[in-house]
């Protein structure tokens, strides 16, 4: 198993943790990844975009003028494609854009993006996160010492601390283990975890 510093929010070490190779130093598979991003941003799209056909289109049941006689194209309906206020020839349709991935995949592609931050160096284990009090300067403070922006916080459970510390900061989210997801593990280029957060995630990726 590897081996990973353990520091305090004042980034003195206080131990080593060992990690495991499972979940944290796998073999990376960029196409896993790519898939599991794509599938999250595909569930995020309401799909609602939507436009009317010219059976859809009130009005224009007349036909607008006689067949034949007025040197005019012959027309049945003002509300065709070609007529303003008509209906969409091809416009677009409601829609679902998921597809499926198996449980399987999203394991494997969980476990490469974490590996991806560990063999980077781009993987941060705390102790714990304990700033005495909600404090957006204190958090922002923890980070500077850790020389970090556009991070990615990641803790064992509810936190009301941590969180309400860190939502005016820009380019930080804290998540609880359980909602870690590809998506924001790749979107922040620095992962920072509490040491209860490593132990849950490797239970649940076990």
């Amino acid at each position: 198993m590897a081996k990973i510093a353990v520091y305090d929010i004042n980034k003195n070490q206080v131990s080593e943790k060992e990690i495991s190779d499972a979940v944290f130093n796998v073999e990376v598979r960029s196409y896993l990844i790519h898939d599991m991003v794509r599938y999250q941003l595909a569930a995020r799209r309401q799909g609602t975009s939507a436009s009317k056909t010219r059976s859809e289109v009130a009005g224009g049941g007349k036909k607008p003028y006689k067949q034949k006689g007025t040197g005019n194209a012959r027309q049945g309906c003002i509300r065709a494609p070609h007529y303003v206020g008509g209906g969409a020839a091809f416009g677009p349709n409601p829609r679902d854009y998921n597809f499926k991935l198996n449980r399987k995949v999203k394991k494997a592609a969980l476990k490469s993006a974490l590996s991806v931050r560990f063999q980077d160096s781009r993987l941060t284990v705390l102790n714990a996160i304990d700033l005495g009090k909600i404090s957006t300067k204190s958090f922002a403070e923890f980070l500077g010492r850790f020389d970090l922006q556009k991070v990615l916080v990641v803790i064992e459970g509810e936190n009301p601390q941590v969180e309400l510390s860190a939502r005016n900061l820009p380019f930080v989210k804290v998540l609880k283990a359980e909602g870690v997801n590809v998506y924001d593990v790749m979107k922040y280029p620095n992962l920072v975890m509490t040491e209860g957060a490593v132990s849950q995630l490797e239970g649940a990726l076990a």
